[in-house]
C-alpha cells in the first residue's frame, strides 16, 4: 500500500492535486486498488488482472536492508516477486534474478552533453548497486539511458551522444558486472566508426565477468507521431540474436519491435527464454497497449518479457511538430514508467511506479518456459510452413491476396 497520503487521498475522492504522472496521487493502478478495496475484493481483482503464478497469486519477496537503504537515500521504487514453476522429476529448478531499472533524466536538456551523461551515471550507480546487492543475476537498463530521449526533435546535434560499443557507457557499465557478476543489457546510441560512422540504437549485452558477448540493433524504427526516429538511426542488421548467458537465454526487441509479432516469435524461434523489451514511451500514444502486448508475447511464445519504460518528461530548447495537426511543444509527454514482467503462464507482475525512478527484481524458475510449451503445444501446432508460404507470396509484386468474394455480390 502506497503511504497514509496518497491513503487520504483516495477517502478524499481524488481531490488532492496528483503528483506529475501519478493516478489521483497513486504511483500505479495496483497501488490505487490495494488502498480502495477490501483485501478479498482486491484479491480477486488482482487474480484478474495480473493472473495466477502456477495458480495461485505471484509471491513478493524481500529484498537484503542496504538494497532498502539505497531505495529510501535515492528515493526510488523497489519491488521484488518471484515467478514458480511445477517442481519436476527429471530437472532441477533453474531460477535466474532478474532485474529492470527505469529512470528519468538528471539536469536540464539545455545543460552541456558530457554533464548530462555523466549525472545520469551517477544517479544509476546506487539502483544497479540495489540490484546487484539484491542478487540480480540479469539487469536491463531502458532504451538510451544514457541520453535524453531527443531523438523526435530531429536536430542533429544530440547524435554528439552517440557512442562506440566500447564507449563510456559500456566502460562504466563493465565494471559494475564485474563488481556484481551480473550480465547487464545496455540499450545505447550507437556510433558505427568501423562503417563510416553510422548510427544505430543497439543492445550492448556485457557478460557477468565485464566481457561484451554481443550486441543487437533495434529492428523496427516508428513512424508516429513525434516518434521518427529515422532522422537519427537505421533499421538493425543483427537479425534476431539470442545471447547464451552465464544465467540463460536472452534477447533484447527494443522499444517498438514490441508492436510487430514476428519479431517476438523471431526471438522465441531462436531459443531466447527471457526477452527484454526497453523502451521510451509516453501515455497519450500507448499505455492501453503497455501491460497487453508483452504479456501476449510471453504467452505466444513461452518466454518470459521485461517491459522498461523511462520515467518523466523531458523538455527540450527549442519546439517542434508531430506533423499530426498538433500545435508545436518542447516535450514528448509524460514517459509513465510502469516497468513490469510478464510470464508465459499468462501471470505477471504489478508495475513500477509511473513517476519515479524504480528497481523491479524477480526470480523466475526458466524450467516454466518448457512446461508451458508442453501444456500448450504452440510450437508442434503451429503452421510454419503455410505461414512461410503466405510471406514468400506476399513479398511478390504480383501478390494477391486469398480473397474469396460472394457470388451474389459479383
Amino acid at each position: 500500500m502506497e503511504g497514509t497520503e496518497e491513503l487520504k487521498n483516495a477517502q478524499n475522492g481524488g481531490l488532492q492535486p496528483p503528483k506529475d504522472g501519478s493516478i489521483k496521487g497513486f504511483e500505479s493502478l495496483h497501488r490505487l486498488l490495494e488502498a480502495s478495496l477490501s483485501p478479498e475484493i482486491f484479491q480477486e481483482v488482482s487474480r484478474l488482472l495480473i493472473g495466477l503464478n502456477c495458480g495461485r497469486p505471484l509471491e513478493r519477496i524481500g529484498y537484503p536492508d542496504l538494497a532498502k537503504n539505497l531505495s529510501l537515500t535515492h528515493d526510488f521504487d523497489l519491488q521484488a516477486f518471484r515467478f514458480h514453476a511445477e517442481k519436476e522429476d527429471m530437472r532441477q529448478s533453474r531460477i535466474v534474478r532478474v532485474g529492470l531499472i527505469q529512470n528519468s533524466i538528471v539536469l536540464p536538456t539545455t545543460a552541456p552533453f558530457a554533464d548530462q551523461k555523466k549525472a545520469i551515471m551517477e544517479k544509476l550507480r546506487p539502483l544497479i548497486d540495489a540490484a546487484g546487492a539484491s542478487g540480480v543475476n540479469i539487469l536491463c537498463l531502458q532504451e538510451a539511458w544514457m541520453m535524453p530521449f531527443a531523438f523526435c526533435t530531429r536536430e542533429k546535434q544530440w547524435c554528439e551522444f552517440a557512442e562506440p560499443i566500447y564507449g563510456e557507457s559500456t566502460a562504466f557499465l563493465q565494471e559494475l558486472a564485474r563488481n556484481h557478476n551480473m550480465v547487464i543489457v545496455s540499450p545505447i546510441l550507437e556510433r558505427d566508426v568501423k562503417h563510416g560512422e553510422t548510427i544505430w540504437n543497439t543492445a550492448v549485452i556485457i557478460g557477468n565477468h565485464g566481457n561484451i558477448i554481443g550486441k543487437h540493433r533495434k529492428n523496427h524504427i516508428p513512424r508516429v507521431g513525434d516518434f521518427n526516429e529515422s532522422s537519427y538511426y537505421m533499421e538493425g542488421n543483427t537479425g534476431h540474436p539470442v545471447f547464451e548467458t552465464a544465467y540463460g537465454k536472452i534477447a533484447v526487441n527494443i522499444c517498438y519491435g514490441r508492436h510487430h509479432p514476428l519479431n517476438w516469435l523471431a526471438f522465441g524461434l531462436n531459443g531466447a527464454e527471457i526477452v527484454f523489451n526497453p523502451s521510451a514511451t509516453v501515455g497519450e500514444l500507448s499505455e492501453p497497449m503497455w501491460p497487453i502486448e508483452a504479456r501476449n508475447a510471453a504467452i505466444a511464445n513461452s518466454f518470459f518479457v521485461g517491459s522498461i519504460n523511462r520515467v518523466g518528461t523531458e523538455v527540450f530548447p527549442n519546439p517542434f511538430t508531430s506533423g499530426d495537426g498538433k500545435p508545436e511543444h518542447r516535450d514528448f509527454g509524460h514517459f509513465y514508467g510502469s516497468s513490469h514482467f510478464s510470464a508465459p503462464d499468462a501471470s505477471c507482475s504489478p508495475s513500477l511506479s509511473r513517476c519515479k525512478d524504480g528497481l523491479l527484481v524477480a526470480d523466475m524458475d526458466l524450467n516454466l518456459c518448457r512446461q508451458l510449451k508442453d501444456k500448450w503445444g504452440f510450437r508442434m501446432t503451429a503452421r510454419y510452413q503455410m505461414y512461410a508460404n503466405l510471406l514468400r507470396q506476399y513479398l511478390k509484386p504480383g501478390f494477391i491476396p486469398q480473397v474469396i468474394i460472394d457470388p451474389l455480390l459479383q
